[in-house]
């Protein structure tokens, strides 16, 4: 009795203050969490609508199945189809990057209010107080299944018309791999010492786990892969949501949660604030470091190699598909307008080429945004405190981050434009320019994110909202035949649909002078306010 005793209090102190800092955490996140929701949310419910559209008749849906189920390239992206219903085919055709988004948002949150609180030393003035141990990580955690559970309950709602066992099976498997990320991202928050590795190794393993399950369903026709079993995102499609589902699969998302989980909180006791159980080796403070352009670059290099990775194998694929893709929508009339929409009018096979380049400039455009405000995460953190206190000016300083946000734009789209040529094998030049002519749109929102930087810093984030509200418009404002007026809003909705079209000097110009003026006001911003910490 007495060690039960001892151990009850022991326990609710090291939680003592979770509350808070979850009300905290939620109100600090409160612009952040409601934009990813939204645009998930938003890209799932309006798929059956879309589904409905392009294929309205038993017969359509039907053919749509027969073909899924002997062309490996487009299960390799999407996934198996297992039933003809609108509700099973908007499972099939969203399920693996609605769940990856929610993988994205929950590692994003846990990452910020624990590893990035460490880093910036806010972590050690709030363990001062009458906050237990392990309180920010259960704060963090909670964060993360608040956002989940409302991305579940929406997606629940939203489907229930097409099936309400269905719908809550789609939308607990949704959630169930958010949480699964969560809970690793907590644990690789333990063992690195930098926000910044913490939030790429995580992402690392996302991309492993998509890669796993597309190997998987491109060697089978129905999700029996023992690959696509060892990715919690082929969990989510081996669901069968509106298809008979599975309700057992559910299990293997609470054991990795509460396993990661056990293990997060295990590792989180044996260590002590800013520590990390693989600690950063320190590098030279001159040499090939001795500039701030240089510095930049050690910072960014390894996000820069992330994404040109991603995007080379990218555009392989997706080069690879063309044909493919082609053949599936020629006989669909409602099918071939959207691709129209999206990549123009001078054929099919051009259209849906520049329809998935363009995509790749709409996810570029995350990068872009990222990389600028990796100078707020330098600021925020104190570090650029007192590299600015030596001689470096803030321009020199914002410069070497900018041209590695901006240069790095041009390399990634450069690459995935090698990666169409390697996949498709023809239009070798025109796909590189259709890919590069899409830089000057990913400038013009890195020119927002500078902007909102240099004059509104605390306000800098509003930037991943910009960057995410484009690119839903972009991805489902085709499909849900949005008025062009409503597209043009966005800066890629003024860019020539390559390869095909006609080449556009005037706003590729244009949008350029756009991103150039943005990009100089905010640095003039940056130069007149006070540094924050």
């Amino acid at each position: 009795m007495t060690a039960l005793a001892t151990a009850a209090p022991r326990g609710s102190r090291q939680l003592a203050g979770t509350g808070t800092l979850l009300r905290f955490a939620l109100r600090r996140d409160r612009v952040m969490i409601p934009v990813w929701i939204a645009v998930n949310a938003l890209m799932v419910l309006s798929m059956p609508n879309t589904l409905k559209g392009l294929y309205g008749t038993a017969a359509e849906r039907a053919d749509l199945v027969r073909q899924m189920e002997t062309n490996a390239s487009f299960r390799a992206l999407i996934g198996p189809v297992f039933d003809t219903s609108i509700g099973a085919l908007t499972a099939w055709r969203v399920g693996v990057f609605a769940a990856a988004l929610a993988a994205v948002t929950s590692l994003l949150v846990v990452v910020r209010h624990t590893r990035d609180e460490e880093e910036s030393g806010r972590q050690e003035l709030v363990a001062s107080g009458m906050v237990g141990r392990r309180a920010s990580l259960t704060a963090a955690l909670l964060a993360a299944a608040v956002a989940n559970a409302v991305l579940a309950l929406l997606v629940t709602a939203g489907l229930a018309g097409q099936g309400g066992s269905g719908a809550l099976s789609f939308g607990l498997g949704l959630a169930g791999a958010g949480m699964v990320f969560a809970t690793m991202a907590a644990i690789v928050a333990q063992l690195t010492e930098s926000a910044r590795l913490a939030r790429g190794l995580t992402a690392a393993v996302l991309g492993a786990a998509f890669v796993l399950r597309a190997a998987g369903d491109s060697a089978t026709d129905d999700g029996s892969s023992v690959l696509t079993w060892l990715s919690p995102l082929g969990w989510v499609e081996n669901q069968r949501s509106f298809a008979g589902e599975r309700w057992w699969v559910l299990l293997l998302f609470a054991a990795a949660t509460a396993v990661q989980g056990v293990l997060a909180y295990a590792l989180a006791g044996r260590r002590d604030v800013g520590m990390s159980f693989l600690p950063t080796r320190p590098g030279p403070a001159s040499g090939r470091l001795g500039t701030a352009a240089a510095l930049a670059w050690r910072l960014q290099r390894g996000g820069v190699l992330g994404w040109s990775i991603g995007f080379f194998v990218a555009g392989i694929v997706y080069g690879g598909l063309t044909d493919g893709a082609a053949d599936l929508v020629r006989d669909n009339d409602s099918a071939r307008e959207i691709f129209q929409r999206m990549g123009g009018r001078s054929g099919l096979t051009d259209a849906f080429l520049a329809s998935m380049v363009g995509m790749l400039g709409l996810i570029a455009a995350l990068y872009v945004v990222a990389s600028v405000l990796r100078l707020y995460g330098e600021e925020s953190s104190g570090r650029a405190e007192p590299l600015l206190a030596n001689a470096v000016g803030r321009l020199r300083w914002a410069t070497g981050h900018l041209a590695i946000a901006f240069g790095g734009s041009v390399w990634i789209m450069f690459l995935a434009g090698l990666g169409f040529a390697v996949g498709y094998g023809r239009q070798i030049g025109p796909i590189l320019g259709a890919c590069l002519v899409q830089v000057p749109a990913i400038w013009v929102i890195g020119g927002i994110a500078v902007l909102l930087y240099g004059v509104l810093p605390r306000g800098a984030t509003a930037a991943w909202g910009v960057a995410g509200a484009v690119l839903l418009l972009g991805w489902v404002g085709p499909a849900l035949n949005v008025p062009q007026a409503v597209l043009d809003i966005s800066p890629f909705g003024h860019l020539p649909k390559l390869p095909g079209a006609e080449m556009a000097w005037g706003p590729v110009a244009v949008l350029t002078v756009i991103a150039v003026a943005l990009v100089t006001a905010g640095l003039a911003g940056l130069r007149r306010r006070d540094m924050t910490t």
